[in-house]
């Protein structure tokens, strides 16, 4: 066979040619099919690939997406397309990037939804699910983990109950959860949970903004929302992010590795928070179960102060607490979560309610722990709090309040 005449050899210099796939050379297209663009898929496909052996799945089965705010609607939308009026489950205290959803496919008429109440503690029954199930039901949809009260449902015994309606009627319902609260303290693994879609992001494990996942359990039918591209299986259209997705990638890791350790700090931190307030006598409901509830989460209702005044008192003192989630965060009005577990909870073991107070003055505030949270910040929290209402005292009329008793 005569040899060919063309020569190879060596690059000695690289000049970047496709600006118009990408303008940063350093970070070129991953679907580009030259060297850099390879090595950013390889990138890309090396960070999805650690991201389901932590979730015990497959690598195809891990979509990137922008956050758990874009991967809770991918998961919905994306299924509900497939599927003419299709009936949903989900419960009342799920997070806006849900509830939201849900309320736009009902006032459009494209599914029927089924709101299943939480009780006074913030913890759905999963007998509850079960009864709200119908022959047209295809999806149930539960928060893992609260962000607002810390609350953990029994996503487990859940999917139990989904299965066995499933055995029974000779039929498929899908189950999705937004893990997005719960990454960073409660086990993960998809074959435990049993779910068949799951949303986190980056930011709540002190990765990057801007970059989250949606895992996809094979052979769940789900349409994309948004169109324009292949990428990440033909479900989430345009460019990959490869630099924010090998940082998630990370993050996760670290997260991982931390858990065991940070869980048992921050529950002592968190039961410490809660004694610290008692011992300053002030007057207080804290918000959800103790038992069932993020290590890092103190979510509590001081009667008869506006939630916002707190914030901003606490603000001018260098303390940065919310009133709800960021994302209703300045609406006005009181959040939907702890309006939901009040109106379970009997007048005989809290005197005061929603109701009195008036929609913007719910007086709820939560407290968040993390990594650089210490012992002195809470000494230096609760002090300026109890501080506060004694400055406030005009607007704060303390009402009799049973508390939760740590066990």
């Amino acid at each position: 066979m005569p040899k060919s005449n063309i020569k190879t050899s060596k690059a000695t210099k690289k000049v970047y040619m496709d600006y118009a796939s990408s303008a940063l050379s350093v970070s070129a297209n991953p679907g580009a099919i030259h060297s850099l663009g390879v090595a950013e898929k390889n990138k890309l496909e090396k960070s999805r690939g650690i991201v389901a052996g932590i979730l015990n799945a497959h690598s195809s089965e891990i979509v990137f997406t922008s956050g758990a705010t874009e991967s809770n609607n991918l998961a919905i939308l994306g299924l509900v397309k497939a599927v003419k009026m299709p009936h949903i489950v989900t419960t009342n205290i799920e997070h806006a990037s849900v509830l939201e959803v849900c309320k736009h496919l009902e006032n459009t008429k494209q599914a029927e939804v089924t709101y299943v109440p939480v009780d006074a503690n913030g913890v759905v029954d999963p007998q509850k699910i079960k009864k709200a199930l119908k022959a047209n039901t295809i999806l149930v949809s539960v928060m893992y983990a609260n962000n607002e009260i810390g609350t953990i449902q029994p996503i487990k015994e859940i999917a139990k109950e989904i299965r066995h309606f499933d055995k029974i009627n000779n039929k498929k319902i899908f189950f999705h959860t937004d893990a997005t609260q719960a990454v960073n303290y409660l086990p993960i693994s998809i074959p435990q949970l049993g779910v068949d879609l799951m949303s986190f992001n980056s930011v709540k494990i002190y990765g990057p903004k801007g970059i989250g996942a949606l895992y996809v359990k094979k052979n769940t039918p789900l349409t994309p929302i948004m169109f324009g591209g292949n990428q990440e299986f033909g479900l989430r259209p345009g460019t990959e992010n490869v630099s924010l997705a090998v940082e998630l990638s990370k993050a996760l890791q670290t997260t991982e590795n931390k858990k065991e350790k940070e869980i048992k700090r921050l529950t002592q931190l968190r039961d410490y928070f809660i004694k610290k307030l008692k011992s300053k006598n002030v007057d207080f409901v804290l918000n959800g179960d103790l038992e069932k509830r993020l290590p890092n989460n103190i979510n509590i209702t001081i009667p008869n102060i506006p939630s916002d005044l707190l914030v901003i008192e606490l603000s001018t003192r260098g303390i940065m607490a919310s009133t709800k989630s960021a994302c209703k965060a300045g609406d006005g009005k009181a959040s939907h979560v702890i309006k939901a577990i009040r109106s379970e909870i009997k007048p005989a073991r809290n005197a005061f309610s929603i109701a009195d107070a008036g929609e913007e003055t719910d007086g709820s505030i939560r407290f968040s722990l993390g990594r650089q949270t210490t012992k002195s910040d809470i000494d230096y929290t609760v002090k300026s709090l109890s501080e506060i209402l004694t400055k406030l005292k005009k607007w704060y009329t303390p009402t009799p309040i049973n508390f939760f008793d740590l066990k």
